[in-house]
């Protein structure tokens, strides 16, 4: 259990805040914040999110996980999509999104560790996403990503 400084629990929310600020620290080439705000997206996402933050937040999944893509070309493919203004599609919300957390990701060793935790949380989470890894796969085909 990931702890503040004063004792108290850390809550899910800032630890993904403090995983935040971790990752736009390292300053890495890979970029790895961008497979934080695609898990944390997915992993938190409701009938109330934008299709457009799930589906990039799949996307995003779907080529680090699948493809090995880096952080940096994540956020590539990102920019080449949204370059044009296009309606996104809608996708079903599992009902449980991935046995890791972002609690448990910080809880991690800095470095190596750590970005390993990270790179398991992505899989975690697009893993509970399997009913849409296909439309995500087409998707990105249609577009000329893939």
């Amino acid at each position: 259990m990931q702890m503040d400084q004063s004792g108290a629990r850390l809550s899910e929310r800032d630890a993904y805040d403090e995983l935040q600020g971790y990752t736009l620290g390292l300053g890495d080439e890979r970029f790895v914040h961008q497979h934080v705000v695609d898990a944390w997206m997915a992993q938190h996402a409701d009938e109330r999110t934008k299709p457009i933050g799930l589906t990039f937040a799949l996307i995003g999944l779907y080529l680090h996980v699948q493809r090995g893509f880096s952080g940096r070309q994540v956020q590539r493919a990102h920019m080449f999509l949204g370059r044009r203004k296009r309606t996104w599609p809608s996708f079903p919300l599992p009902e449980e999104r991935g046995s890791m957390t972002a609690a448990e990701v910080i809880a991690a060793e800095p470095g190596p560790e750590r970005n390993r935790a990270i790179h398991a949380w992505c899989v975690s989470v697009w893993e509970s996403y399997r009913d849409s890894h296909q439309a995500v796969a087409e998707l990105l085909k249609l577009h000329g990503v893939i």
